[in-house]
């Protein structure tokens, strides 16, 4: 069952005005040396006024201009044992390893229906998920590296699967076969990046911030899918995740997987997915009970960060990660998407 849960809140302090992003960085679908799990254990729990920090954002708008938006955290509870891990993963390739589990979604009326039609395509090469009529959820390192926006970011656009061809049902010349979807691509107003993300803020790329937030120029009709907070692998039926999204190898299908989480910490899964660049920045989401109701309910728990390189005693080690929606980045993500907290208190 999803559990109702009080929300820390995010509240905007200042936003200052900075100079415009150079664009000029290349886009990496898999991150080398970055803070993984053997190296989080050793971080000291973040302060409130390490939060503040790292949960403060930066906008880019359209025309290239960038602010920073300070932000103050209200009713966070600091856990102690925030980023002890459950149990030890094996270590292996997780790209794809035996057999390759990845389902491509052929038939046009799962492709174009819940869950299935909530997968977008992010015009720097990854997928993102509808998280509103006008917002996407992706990954951070889709349209920064750290240090600045990626080259593509600049003029970024956002691919929703057509649901019908124009016309009287006839192909128009040039129309894509074997069921493969075409899009309908929409430009970017907005984007927002938590600093937690930025080189300089965090020392070293902590995966734990790799989320942004994406606002539509125009907003859709489609139905999207909404937020949860990520429970606990205890908490989940068969800790069973799942997620759609187009990766490189299967150019222009959907492809969807399910898989068991192997350890996470209290910002990060790690897991067995199949998965192959492409599909960075999908949404990760669960199926549990409404309280008190029959009903099942579809959310996105996490957002997959992709085939990732971790330090680990000097040696680098595989994995596919992602990062969960703790209570803070619930409050943070519902804040960008409404404007203000009121609409996020509970969670």
């Amino acid at each position: 069952t999803w559990h109702l849960k009080k929300i820390p809140q995010i509240v905007r302090e200042r936003t200052f005005s900075l100079d415009s992003p150079k664009f000029e960085a290349k886009t990496k679908l898999e991150l080398n040396s970055v803070c993984g799990i053997e190296c989080q254990r050793k971080l000291p729990v973040p302060s409130l006024s390490d939060l503040k920090n790292l949960l403060s954002y930066e906008t880019v708008f359209e025309n290239g201009t960038r602010t920073l938006t300070e932000v103050n955290v209200l009713g966070a509870v600091l856990d102690p044992a925030a980023n002890t891990t459950t149990r030890r993963p094996l270590r292996k390739k997780r790209q794809i390893y035996g057999t390759d589990s990845r389902f491509s979604i052929y038939d046009k009326k799962f492709m174009t229906n819940f869950p299935f039609n909530t997968a977008v395509k992010i015009s720097t090469g990854c997928s993102g998920i509808l998280v509103s009529p006008k917002h996407v959820l992706t990954a951070a390192h889709c349209l920064h590296n750290g240090k600045d926006y990626v080259k593509g970011s600049k003029r970024l656009r956002v691919g929703l699967m057509k649901t019908k061809s124009r016309g009287n049902g006839r192909k128009r010349k040039g129309a894509k076969r074997n069921g493969l979807p075409s899009f309908q691509w929409t430009r970017v107003k907005s984007t927002h990046i938590p600093k937690g993300w930025f080189k300089g803020v965090s020392g070293d790329i902590a995966l734990d911030y790799d989320y942004a937030v994406l606002e539509l120029k125009r907003p859709h009709k489609r139905k999207y899918m909404e937020l949860g907070i990520s429970p606990t692998i205890k908490m989940m039926p068969g800790s069973m995740i799942h997620f759609s999204g187009f990766d490189n190898d299967r150019s222009g299908q959907l492809v969807y997987r399910f898989c068991s989480i192997s350890d996470e910490s209290n910002d990060l899964f790690y897991q067995y997915c199949d998965a192959e660049p492409g599909s960075t920045g999908s949404g990760i989401y669960l199926r549990l009970k409404e309280p008190n109701k029959k009903k099942w309910k579809r959310k996105i728990i996490a957002v997959y960060s992709g085939h990732q390189w971790v330090d680990i005693n000097g040696e680098q080690q595989d994995y596919n990660v992602a990062v969960r929606i703790t209570p803070l980045k619930y409050a943070q993500i519902c804040f960008w998407i409404h404007g203000n907290d009121g609409n996020c208190t509970q969670g």
